[in-house]
């Protein structure tokens, strides 16, 4: 397997596509073809230098299972990009699990996004399909007669891209969760062009997963930002040990462990991140 060399990746700017880790013979078809390039959103950098503007803070947040603090961290990532003054959003493209509460769906985790970002945009857009059952999306997909298809999310992003100076994208479960027959999160990702961090929810059997997740994402060409470890068995035996297998596998660096939180609050859980070493993270305060 080809090394990573985080020296040359934080030269690199934060947008662009990493080199895959192994190189596929030519007559080799990748697993997941992405879109053409007319068809995939342009990565913020590229954009933004068109433009001439400095390029911004984007993500896309993916775990290796559910239930293992994907929203936690999103969200402290988003309090962090707020504290520094930007103007920050998180989108879910796809939640699934909503409750009428006064006439409106709610889901729990596209809440506690649009709570923890200062750019309020109307739910269809942070959060373009909302899904009643709490269940795989292609499963509550089909229940109510709906088609999950990227072009939805793909225009919503880049409306959530034009009001904002930076954006959290939280995928939903696992790294490859379906929406249809012929689309998944793992697609999304790489459609959304955006680099990637990694929540592990550290639990018996989080190496494994873990280093799958990293192989899927890398097979895209995708940026692997780094990766967070989130306590989700505070009886986890062999904790420490299982942090340092995973530092020496996991090809980006570790941006922070944390820990159980009596309050899982987005503020709380962000005083364990730290993403200064990442390029496109703002080193200063925003005036």
């Amino acid at each position: 397997m080809k090394s990573f060399n985080v020296k040359s990746f934080n030269a690199r700017n934060f947008n662009e596509p990493s080199e895959p880790m192994v190189e596929p013979a030519a007559t080799t078809a990748p697993v997941t073809q992405p879109l053409p390039v007319e068809e995939r959103v342009p990565a913020p950098s590229e954009a933004l230098a068109a433009e001439g503007i400095p390029s911004r803070f984007c993500c896309f947040v993916t775990g290796t299972d559910t239930e293992i603090g994907k929203t936690l961290v999103s969200s402290a990532i988003l309090h962090k990009l707020v504290g520094r003054g930007l103007r920050a959003c998180g989108m879910k493209p796809v939640a699934a699990g909503a409750e009428l509460v006064d006439g409106e769906l709610h889901n729990e985790d596209a809440d506690m996004l649009a709570a923890s970002g200062n750019v309020h945009l109307p739910p269809n857009i942070t959060t373009p399909y909302l899904l009643r059952e709490p269940a795989a999306p292609h499963i509550a997909a089909s229940l109510e007669g709906v088609t999950i298809d990227p072009v939805p999310i793909i225009a919503a992003y880049a409306e959530i891209l034009a009001a904002s100076d930076a954006v959290v994208v939280e995928g939903v479960g696992g790294f490859r969760v379906p929406f249809n027959d012929d689309f998944d999160s793992a697609d999304l990702a790489a459609q959304l062009n955006l680099p990637v961090i990694l929540v592990v929810g550290m639990r018996l059997g989080c190496i494994s997963h873990a280093l799958l997740s990293v192989e899927a994402i890398v097979a895209r060409g995708l940026v692997l930002a780094g990766w967070v470890a989130n306590t989700a068995d505070p009886d986890m035996r062999f904790f420490d040990e299982n942090i340092a297998a995973l530092e020496a596998r996991i090809p980006a660096p570790l941006l922070g462990i944390v820990p159980r939180l009596e309050e899982a609050t987005a503020a709380h859980a962000a005083r364990f991140i730290d993403l200064a070493g990442l390029p496109g993270w703002p080193s200063t305060r925003v005036l």
